[in-house]
């Protein structure tokens, strides 16, 4: 539309500023706004051929730099923290054609599934604001959710793009570790668990937006080689010799939802229909030793990110929550010998489910085990938040378990997600299902650098009418 003289990049841009204006105060999703550099950008834009020729984006507020704005971290601890450079991931989203037009809430550090920062509040869902729209990506989903915008930039380190995408409604995909820009400076990204990507309303804006995306990045930890053709154009590729396991079982043997439940059964039952062999198998992983080594990351992640800060402990222990002051305190507990383990163990879970991948083709679970929660649903009991203030307080050994104990009742919303994140593979969320009002989604996980196979089955379920948004 813009290239054929319909509409004006500079007309979208200050269409998405006024929704922003207008619906901001109920969903809370944008926490800073950038009309004058936007319409700028928008009016000097020179149009090369590029995917989006000046279409406006949101990134999210949280390991998306762009350099001169604010990059808080959603903390208090940062809150005036000013980008010193754009990061190659929004680079690569200029270069792309996108125009940032401001920032979308998350968490504090990314380390929850709600979006609930005390530096901007909480965000809340599109299909109803008395209920989380998810998180750390939080923000990025209700934007695109409410259809505000078509694609909005999100991380995902655990979960962070795919749960918020079951919750609010919206296409989550994460791609395979090493697909997309790192650094500079956060080059492994907990280890490579985290990534960044979007929630998008659309299949085919996804795989655009992946090709634009991909690339060799020689500097980076890890590489994954790029597709022979581009995922936009294998859309309607999908193979029918596929082979299908799925299972509803929480990893961490925690309750799963009859909602949950029967997104995964009408999926199934819409793959049998279009002649998918589908076996109910689950993944060969130790979910809890896979969660347990996973928190010893984040702690260790968050006490190596407090060490490079020129900050003593008094003021990093006044201005950050609870759960990022126990994380970087237990963090520092942790042997160079135990935080090896740990990730020989995710090289393990990594080639466990490359063998199982070799068997099959796609993993369907539910996104989520639950629903979107209620804003006012607590997820930290009292006596869990005054032990998390006082961790120093507590042995090594309690100081994990207490990590466990605080995150049990997030976990329990959402165990399926964060076996991508160590296995590296790719893994994309669709909202196939909607009941008593709130979406929820499916996920399905596919071998390292086959986002091919997510892209043509969502193309599936989007063809089929399967996929379900808020109009």
């Amino acid at each position: 539309m813009i290239r054929a003289g319909e509409v004006s990049r500079n007309e979208l841009v200050s269409e998405l500023i006024a929704t922003i204006t207008r619906d901001n105060p109920r969903l809370n999703a944008v926490t800073h706004l950038w009309p004058d550099r936007a319409l700028k950008m928008a009016t000097e834009f020179k149009d090369t051929g590029q995917p989006f020729a000046g279409i406006p984006i949101l990134l999210k507020g949280l390991g998306q730099s762009l350099k001169g704005e604010i990059d808080s971290g959603s903390s208090f601890l940062l809150k005036d923290n000013v980008a010193s450079e754009t990061n190659y991931f929004v680079k690569q989203l200029l270069k792309a054609g996108l125009i940032p037009v401001g920032a979308t809430n998350a968490p504090e550090f990314g380390f929850k599934n709600v979006t609930d920062s005390k530096l901007y509040g909480n965000a809340h869902n599109p299909w109803n604001v008395d209920y989380q729209p998810g998180g750390s990506s939080g923000g990025s989903a209700a934007a695109v959710g409410a259809n505000w915008l078509p694609i909005a930039a999100g991380n995902d380190g655990g979960g962070s793009i795919r749960i918020p995408a079951s919750f609010s409604g919206t296409i989550g995909l994460k791609p395979t570790r090493g697909r997309v820009p790192t650094g500079p400076g956060e080059w492994r990204g907990w280890q490579g668990a985290s990534i960044n990507f979007a929630l998008t309303r659309n299949i085919q804006d996804t795989a655009t937006l992946l090709d634009a995306m991909s690339v060799i990045q020689y500097a980076a930890p890890f590489q994954v080689p790029l597709p022979q053709r581009s995922f936009r154009d294998t859309l309607s590729d999908l193979p029918q010799n596929l082979r299908i396991a799925f299972s509803t079982k929480s990893p961490v043997k925690t309750p799963v939802s009859n909602a949950a439940k029967e997104a995964v059964r009408q999926a199934v039952a819409f793959l049998r229909a279009h002649g998918y062999r589908v076996d109910e198998v689950d993944a060969p992983v130790d979910g809890v030793q896979l969660m347990k080594t996973y928190y010893m990351m984040n702690a260790g992640e968050t006490a190596t990110m407090f060490a490079n800060m020129p900050l003593d402990d008094a003021t990093i222990h006044a201005h950050v929550e609870p759960l990022t002051w126990a994380l970087a305190v237990t963090g520092r507990s942790i042997s160079a010998v135990q935080y090896s383990q740990a990730l020989s163990f995710w090289d393990q879970v990594t080639a466990t489910m490359d063998d199982f991948s070799s068997q099959y083709d796609l993993y369907l679970t539910p996104t989520t085990a639950h629903q979107a929660p209620r804003i006012d649903q607590p997820l930290v009991s009292a006596e869990n938040l005054d032990k998390l203030t006082h961790i120093a307080d507590f042995s090594p050994a309690e100081q994990l378990q207490l990590i466990w104990d605080q995150w049990l009742a997030a976990l329990t919303l959402s165990p399926f997600t964060q076996l991508a994140n160590i296995s590296g593979q790719p893994a994309i969320s669709l909202p196939t299902h909607v009941e008593n009002g709130l979406p929820i989604g499916i996920q399905l996980i596919a071998r390292k650098g086959r986002e091919d196979l997510l892209l043509q089955m969502g193309n599936l379920f989007e063809a089929d009418g399967a996929l379900k948004f808020k109009m």
